[in-house]
Parts: C-alpha cells; structure tokens; sequence
C-alpha cells in the first residue's frame, strides 16, 4: 500500500507532526564502516508536515510547536514508523519532540 502513496499527500492529523528521520552515518570517526545491523535509529529529522492544533480538556488550544523545515530531536521510543518506498518517516505527538535545532 505505501508503495502507492507519495510523501506529500500525507496531513498528519492534528497532535501529530510528519518527520523525515536523519540519514545514519555508516562510518565511525574513526574510518570504520558500521554494518545494517548495528543502526540505531536516528532521534532527529527534519519536518515535513504539522497537523493542526488540539484542545487540552477541552479548555486550552495546544498548536505545532514546530513548522515544516524545521530540524528537531525527538523521544527515542516516540512517534510511530511509515515507510513510503525505501525511505521511512516517523509520526510524532507535538509532546514527542524535545528541541528545534538552530542552524
């Protein structure tokens, strides 16, 4: 199915925000080139889309904390994978990401 769906058709929902993961060095400081197996998932992308604010009880609006372009370090167990070809993205919570990083 995912196959079949582009990257920029996808709206996340409101409370979620959109991340392309980093690309994994595959190589140490050191010269050494690190197999598949050792990866770790990075916990830092850039945004790619925000959805909507949300309402906390009912009483205070919660807007993105962040906007597309945006590079932000986010939980290491947060958000949930989709993978769209060969590249997979993360859906956060606006409370899964941690910081914006200033360029």
């Amino acid at each position: 199915m995912s196959s079949s769906i582009s990257v920029k058709s996808l709206l996340p929902l409101a409370g979620m925000v959109l991340v392309e993961p980093a690309k994994q060095d595959r190589k140490t400081a050191s010269g050494i080139y690190l197999p598949d197996s050792s990866d770790e998932k990075p916990q830092h992308g850039k945004v790619l889309a925000c959805g909507e604010s949300i309402w906390e009880s009912g009483v205070k609006e919660v807007k993105c904390p962040v906007k597309k372009g945006d590079q932000v370090i986010y939980k290491k167990w947060g958000g949930n994978d989709f993978k769209v070809d060969d590249t997979e993205y993360q859906f956060l919570k606006f409370e899964d990401i941690l910081a914006v990083i200033k360029s």
